[in-house]
Parts: C-alpha cells; sequence; structure tokens
C-alpha cells in the first residue's frame, strides 16, 4: 500500500572495504561481485535507485582515509593532512586540533642494525612494551609531551603536543627488510618541520634503548623469536578541527568497524564507537555481529555507518575466488536488510582494490540507496557493470549523504 508511505527517519551507510573490481580472468572475465551470489544485494538494488561513484573525483585513487572522510562529508582537501592522526584517535588517544600524530610499527632490528622483520614476528599484544616506551621516554627538553599506544598486533600509535610542532616529516620505515631504518627528515624546508623530525628521531633512539633491555623482548629472544626492539612510524598529520557530526546534519550517530582507521574517522567526526565481539576486519571476522549491532543502534541513532573490510583484504592479495565467497559470506548476513522499517539503506565500496592490481584503483564503484521515497530503477543486479545504468548515474562521493540525507528530510534549502 504505497499511499501510506512515510518519509524515513534513519540511515544506515554500508561501506563494503575494497569491494569494487576489474573483470577476473578467473572468474570467466566477471568480477568477484558479478561472479558472486549475493540474493540480498540484488533485492535492495531491485528495490532501490543504482549508480556508481567516484569516491574524491574521477581518475583518483582514494586512499580507505580519505575515501571514509569524503563520504561522510569532511572534504580531505580540508580535512586530510596524513593517516596518523586518525589512526591515534582509533587506538583510543585524545587528539586535540594542532596535535601531530603517526600510526607506527614495532619491528626488529638485528644486531648489524637492519631491519629484518617490519612487524616483528606479527608479535600481539605490545602493552607491556608500550607501557615502558610511554614512561621511559623524555622529550621535555624539547617541551614535548607525546602518547604512545598500543594497536591492534605489531601496530601502535603515536602523538606529539608541544609549541611549533609541524607535520610534514618522513618516515624512518625503510618499507622493506633488510636495510637500516631511515633517519626522520623535514620534508619542507620549515623550522616546525625541523623540530618535529628531531623530537621523533629522539623518540626512536630513547625507545630503542628501553624496548633492547625489555623482558618481553629478552623472552622471545630466548624462544626464537624475532624481537619487537625499533618503533617505524610513517603517516604524519595534524589534527583537524572536525565539526561534530551531529552539529553538522542534525543526527546522532554510531561507527561500527573493525580497522582502528575507520572506526578513528568515526570518533573524529562525533560517531560513537560501538565495540562487537570477534570482529577482525579480516575474512574470519564477526560480520554477523555487526550487522545485529547496527539494527540494534538504528533503534536509538539515526545514522549508523558500517564499514566491512575482507573483501579490500582479498584484493590485496590478489585472490578473486577468495574475494567472491567472502561477499556471499556477506550477502548472507544482510538478510534483515530489506524488511528494515523507517530507514533509508546506503550501500557502497569506499574505492576498487582490484585483485590484478593487488591495490586501490581509481575504478569508481557501486552504489544502491534504498528506502521510502526513492526513484526505483531498471537495475534488478548489484554490480560494477549492472549500476552503471541506474537512476544516480555517475556521482561522487560528497554526493551521497546529502542524497540520503535529502530522503530523509535532513537537508537544508540552498537559496529561498
Amino acid at each position: 500500500n504505497h499511499s501510506s508511505r512515510m518519509t524515513a527517519r534513519k540511515i544506515l551507510f554500508l561501506i563494503i572495504d575494497g569491494l569494487s573490481d576489474r573483470p577476473c580472468p578467473e572468474l570467466g572475465d566477471l568480477t568477484p561481485l558479478e561472479a558472486a551470489h549475493h540474493p540480498v544485494l540484488n533485492q535492495l538494488a531491485a528495490g532501490g535507485v543504482c549508480g556508481i561513484m567516484d569516491t574524491i573525483a574521477a581518475g583518483i585513487r582514494p586512499g580507505s582515509d580519505t575515501a571514509h572522510l569524503a563520504l561522510l562529508g569532511y572534504d580531505p582537501r580540508t580535512y586530510y593532512t596524513g593517516r596518523g592522526p586518525l589512526e591515534c584517535v582509533g587506538s583510543g588517544i585524545r587528539m586535540e586540533p594542532g596535535m601531530i600524530g603517526f600510526r607506527c610499527n614495532y619491528a626488529t632490528l638485528s644486531p648489524q642494525g637492519f631491519v629484518t622483520d617490519r612487524r616483528a614476528g606479527r608479535i600481539h599484544d605490545t602493552q607491556a612494551l608500550s607501557q615502558a616506551v610511554q614512561e621511559g621516554v623524555n622529550l621535555s627538553k624539547a617541551g614535548v609531551e607525546f602518547v604512545f599506544r598500543s594497536g591492534a598486533g605489531h601496530r601502535a600509535a603515536l602523538a606529539l603536543k608541544g609549541e611549533g610542532l609541524g607535520h610534514c616529516v618522513s618516515s624512518n620505515d625503510p618499507k622493506k627488510d633488510h636495510v637500516a631504518p631511515l633517519t626522520i627528515t623535514p620534508v619542507r624546508d620549515r623550522a616546525q618541520d625541523k623540530k618535529t623530525a628531531e623530537v621523533c628521531n629522539d623518540f626512536v633512539r630513547q625507545s630503542q634503548e628501553i624496548l633492547a633491555e625489555h623482558p618481553v623482548n629478552r623472552e622471545r629472544i630466548r624462544q626464537g623469536q624475532n624481537p619487537a626492539n625499533i618503533v617505524l612510524m610513517r603517516g604524519a598529520g595534524e589534527m583537524g578541527n572536525f565539526e561534530p557530526f551531529e552539529k553538522k546534519y542534525g543526527m546522532s550517530g554510531s561507527v561500527i568497524a573493525a580497522a582502528s582507521l575507520i572506526s578513528g574517522i568515526g570518533t573524529a567526526v562525533g560517531l560513537t564507537r560501538v565495540a562487537v565481539e570477534g570482529i577482525t576486519g579480516s575474512q574470519d571476522s564477526n560480520i554477523q555481529g555487526k550487522i545485529a549491532a547496527a539494527v540494534r543502534e538504528l533503534e536509538r541513532k539515526d545514522f549508523v555507518l558500517v564499514n566491512i573490510k575482507g573483501a579490500d583484504e582479498s584484493g590485496h592479495d590478489g585472490l578473486a575466488h577468495q574475494k567472491k565467497a567472502f561477499i556471499e559470506k556477506v550477502d548472507a548476513v544482510l538478510e534483515p536488510l530489506p524488511d528494515l522499517r523507517d530507514c533509508i539503506i546506503v550501500v557502497c565500496a569506499d574505492h576498487s582494490t582490484p585483485c590484478s592490481i593487488k591495490d586501490h584503483s581509481a575504478d569508481p564503484v557501486p552504489v544502491l540507496i534504498y528506502g521510502d521515497g526513492v526513484r526505483v530503477d531498471e537495475v534488478t543486479e548489484f554490480g560494477e557493470r549492472s549500476c552503471a545504468r541506474g537512476g544516480l548515474c555517475r556521482i561522487t562521493g560528497a554526493g551521497l549523504l546529502p542524497t540520503a540525507l535529502d530522503l530523509v528530510n535532513q537537508a537544508h534549502k540552498y537559496g529561498a
């Protein structure tokens, strides 16, 4: 009975990370999405309006960070200086505007001074090491305070706070094994970048001495494992001043994501982070738990962002069959979505991660919008090529959330 249709009030924003691809020879020249059996995504596509999307702009390869900022309506050209600060927020560090953030790896340095393992034997549970570094390193002679926190596995985050710090500095990560770590240098000829570079090199030097003697590493060496005895840092950036999501759009919101980068972006813009047991960002993630949590959140929030990561991983590894299988696994847990009431559902990828190039590409991604008030088009299958024939045509990432906001009557009129 269409006459009783209401305007929906809520938005579910589902981003299937790295979903989009190019035709794969091993799948008969279909993309993993086209080759996969996904009845629920097809049902949403058939009952909604479809299109393809350039997350940033045509021909630009988006990072996951810039892509998610653009999709949430925070122009990366204004808000993005590097991935570090967002990783810091995702690791639970309270970043204030102007603080400098880095994403870090624990790595293994050989007695000869070469990086022999950039992930320190994929060490996990580095809390004791990070605490020793936090307590032992002193940067006060440069007038700098810092917070150093463990992330998942071998990862960590470093935030610097102080007067006269810049974010234009290089990395000490040689990006390959069996070479010496690099010295961090200013990338621009500015006093504040020189200061940051000096502070970073001092941090690396002091932390190295602490890690060399640490009982955790002594034990690892005794057991024939790679010690986590040097910190590699990259992705320097300055924390931006993000207008809170609720103030910007008049909607309360939550974020559900395994990747600390994505939950960091959500937290930075003021979305509430919702923890879900067993989400890993990988093939084995508890994606059913994610969707269940999203449905629960929609009872008390106006906007929920869900990021599902595993397809991106398969793309980076070049595994087309694995990517297809993961898409089928995702589709099966989306079963509750078509029946959600009072909700606009947006499904898209943040970028393409083609198996053929094992990296992000600029290929536009498929997108669908499902719910009350959408102008349903002729598209019946959710795929890269089928969605290109849809009623949304080709849009940019900056236009997607405003389109959904307009459907829930939360858009502001331009002019009178």
